[in-house]
This record gives structure tokens, C-alpha cells and sequence, in this order.
């Protein structure tokens, strides 16, 4: 996909996935975190509906809101109207519609939002445009369609191929349904195709585990990126209730790691790399570069109800209610409900916090140099010989990044640094 030479011309096509970019250095097969602080920025769009609420999910999705869709499109025509004004100097790199299931939008109204950051921002050449989708309802003709519309990778909500763990997890598709899709997708012409895939589900063994896993690396039509997520219970939702009354038996964390670590292994005999803590990529070309942004600790525009964004050292959180932010696109008010500057801590605990997830490249001294303007001694020095002593990082010359011991432990790893 690609834009013109200033905002306005107002369409898109697609183009090579990886020239022209600030993404990735000039080695392809390294992430550089954390990005310079000019370096060209993503678009996040939400898409809040969704045909049916899992009982895990706690984002901003909204079921039985339907007919709100048409009037929800012209607020996002709306919004990166006013976003490309409000920053005339922003180059994009990215754009990510994320849900909620941006798949319930025809291809028209995929069309019109795409056209609409055509028309408001200067897009780069090969730009990377990906749309969640789910895998029932996904045709040929759809995907076609957003094909034409400028869309250049899909990421499908697969989450296990297990009939069993699909009922669990509140899934309404089958199976067959995701083999379906990847097979639409195919012939649709997409050849940048993402599954998520949740790990850690009631009942879920090694031996299922690995059988969707297998499935999905012998099918012919075996997509380029997989993002294998551990099941997390979140507050307030159908699967914290259950858990609460005893009536859900949640996975223990050794139970996870035993998942997480097979996982590891299977697609590491598949010669996939391993690039992010949740992430791999068939080739070092299939990364995810919307969510490198967010791993390089770089800038982004959230545009959509309950969409986050962070620009210029501030950060945004949009209404949530998908008609509260409509109305406030009517009005000509500010989509967002919070906004927050953050402080310079803040900035470097934050590019370690994301950096240190990139777990081949890790944080790169020179771009934290560059981009904080002091070295990594000098911002975190006992803390990285603290966490260097125990095993959980490699301390470098040139990069910090997490040892093996250190990607199991993550979260504890880098919540050294906020």
C-alpha cells in the first residue's frame, strides 16, 4: 500500500511490505528499539462490535449494536479528518483496525476508512494495513475486497482449533471455519496472514496443544505469523465470575509455562523466529510491524471509541461507548475522554517495558542513546547488573535483552524498570 507525496490525494495501493520504512534498521532481520523520536508513526482504529461477547474478553466490544456501524464510519472519516490536521507533519507507517471485529465491515465502509487516511495523512510506500478478522462469515469475495480497498495483511482470531476449547473459550466458529479462511484469504491474493491463538484454557493439554499447532504449520494453506497468547482472567468478566465460584478450573502457572515452552519448541523445529514474547514469524519479513511501533516504544494515533493513542509524549484514551464517541465527532468535540503527558521516567521505564519484550534484539544502546539522550548505565545501571546477576538479562555493549530464564519471567523482568 502506498500513499502520495502529501496528504489529500486520497488512495491507497499496495506495494512492497518492508522498503521505505523506519520500522526496521537497515539489518532486516533486527527490530531496533527503541524508534527515533521522528520516526514515522501507526494509526490504531477500533472497531467496537462484535456478533457475540467470549466470556474472557474484556476490550471495549459492544454486541447487538449493529445498525450503529454506518453512522460509526462517518466518525472515523471524521476523526482522521481532524487527526491529520491536528498533525500535518506526521508520516504513517502502519495502520492496524483492531476489535472488537473490524470483519463485520463490508468492503465499502473498509474502503471509505482507508481512504479516508489516504486523504489525511501521508502514508508510506509498502505501508503495512492489517484487519482483524474472525474466521466465520470471511468469503473470498469479502476479502477480495478489502484486498482492493488497500488491506495488505489479516490477522484471524483462530484461538484453538480444539472443538472443545472453542466451546470454552465462547467461540462461535468451527475448526473448519479457520482452515476456510486461510484457504479465502489465499485466493483473495493475501500473502501476509497472522492466527492468534490462546494457550492456558480449562481442560487444555500438551497433546491438543501440539495438535493444533501441527495442523495449522502442515496445512497448505499455513499462514506467516503466529501470536500465541496465555489465557489471562480478567476482572469482570463471565470467566472471573466461574473462576471465583470454583465452577472454571483455570490452568496454574506451571501448567502455562509447560504450554508456553512447547510452543517454543515446536515452532523453533519449524525454523520459525521467535522475535517477540508472544510473536513468530515464518521469515524475519512477516513481523508484525504495527505492533513493532508499539515494542520500539514509538508513536501512534488511536482513533475509535476506547482506542489509545500516544503522540508526542502524551497519551490518550478515547470514549468508550461507540455512540458517546460518535457524538462527540458530531459536535465537533475531542474523541478522547483521558489525556496524560508522560514524564521523562516514565519514557525510558516504558521503552525497556516494550524493548525488553523484543526478545532476538531486546534494547539497542545506541537508539536509547539516541532517543533518551543517556546511556542505558546511566539511566538503569543496578538494575541491569541486579537483574545480569540472576540470570534474566544479557547485558551487552552494544543491546540489552532477556535470557531464556528471563522470557519465562517477562512481566517480573520488566516491571523492574516502572
Amino acid at each position: 500500500m502506498a500513499g502520495n507525496d502529501a496528504p489529500g490525494a486520497g488512495h491507497l495501493r499496495t506495494g512492497s511490505l518492508l522498503h521505505g520504512t523506519a520500522l526496521i534498521g537497515d539489518n532486516p532481520n533486527m527490530i531496533i528499539a527503541p524508534a527515533p523520536s521522528n520516526s514515522a508513526i501507526g494509526i490504531y482504529i477500533h472497531i467496537p462490535f462484535c456478533a457475540h461477547i467470549c466470556p474472557y474478553c474484556d476490550f471495549t466490544t459492544y454486541a447487538g449494536k449493529g445498525e450503529l456501524i454506518p453512522r460509526y464510519v462517518r466518525a472515523l472519516e471524521t476523526a482522521l479528518r481532524r487527526g491529520g490536521e491536528r498533525h500535518p507533519e506526521l508520516t504513517v507507517a502502519t495502520v492496524f483496525l483492531g476489535g472488537g471485529t473490524p470483519s463485520l465491515l463490508s468492503a465499502s465502509q473498509m474502503e471509505t476508512i482507508l481512504t479516508a487516511c489516504g486523504r489525511s495523512f501521508r502514508i508510506e510506500p509498502g505501508a503495512e494495513i492489517t484487519v482483524e478478522c474472525n474466521p466465520n462469515g470471511l468469503s473470498t469475495d469479502l476479502l477480495s475486497g478489502y484486498r482492493e480497498a488497500g488491506v495488505t495483511r489479516l490477522s484471524i482470531g483462530a484461538q484453538t482449533l480444539d472443538r472443545r476449547g472453542l466451546r470454552t473459550l465462547g467461540r462461535q466458529h468451527e475448526s473448519t471455519d479457520t482452515l476456510a479462511a486461510l484457504e479465502a484469504a489465499r485466493l483473495a491474493g493475501f500473502d501476509n496472514v497472522s492466527l492468534d491463538l490462546i494457550f492456558g484454557w480449562p481442560g487444555q493439554t500438551i497433546d491438543s496443544w501440539t495438535r493444533d499447532l501441527d495442523a495449522i504449520l502442515s496445512h497448505t494453506c499455513n499462514p506467516e505469523h503466529l501470536s500465541l497468547y496465555g489465557l489471562i482472567v480478567e476482572p469482570g468478566t463471565p470467566f472471573a465470575d466461574a473462576a471465583a465460584r470454583g465452577v472454571l478450573q483455570i490452568p496454574d502457572d506451571d501448567a502455562s509455562a509447560d504450554l508456553y515452552e512447547t510452543a517454543m519448541a515446536t515452532l523453533e523445529s519449524a525454523g520459525w523466529v521467535h522475535y517477540e514474547v508472544a510473536n513468530w514469524a515464518r521469515t524475519p519479513r512477516s513481523i508484525s510491524r504495527h505492533n513493532a511501533i508499539y515494542w520500539r516504544n514509538g508513536e501512534y494515533l488511536g482513533i475509535g471509541a476506547g482506542a489509545h493513542g500516544h503522540i508526542r509524549n502524551h497519551r490518550t484514551m478515547n470514549h468508550l461507548l461507540p455512540e458517546t464517541y460518535c457524538a462527540a465527532m458530531e459536535r465537533g468535540d475531542e474523541g478522547a475522554s483521558n489525556a496524560e503527558a508522560i514524564g521523562e521516567r516514565a519514557q525510558l521505564g516504558e521503552t525497556m517495558m516494550l524493548g525488553l519484550r523484543l526478545i532476538r534484539d531486546g534494547v539497542d544502546a545506541g537508539a536509547f542513546r539516541q532517543r533518551h539522550g543517556q546511556s542505558l548505565e546511566d539511566a538503569f545501571g543496578p538494575i541491569l547488573q541486579d537483574l545480569e546477576r540472576i540470570g534474566m538479562l544479557e547485558v551487552e555493549t552494544h543491546r540489552v535483552r532477556l535470557t531464556p530464564r528471563g522470557v519465562m519471567l517477562a512481566n517480573d523482568v520488566v516491571g523492574r524498570f516502572l
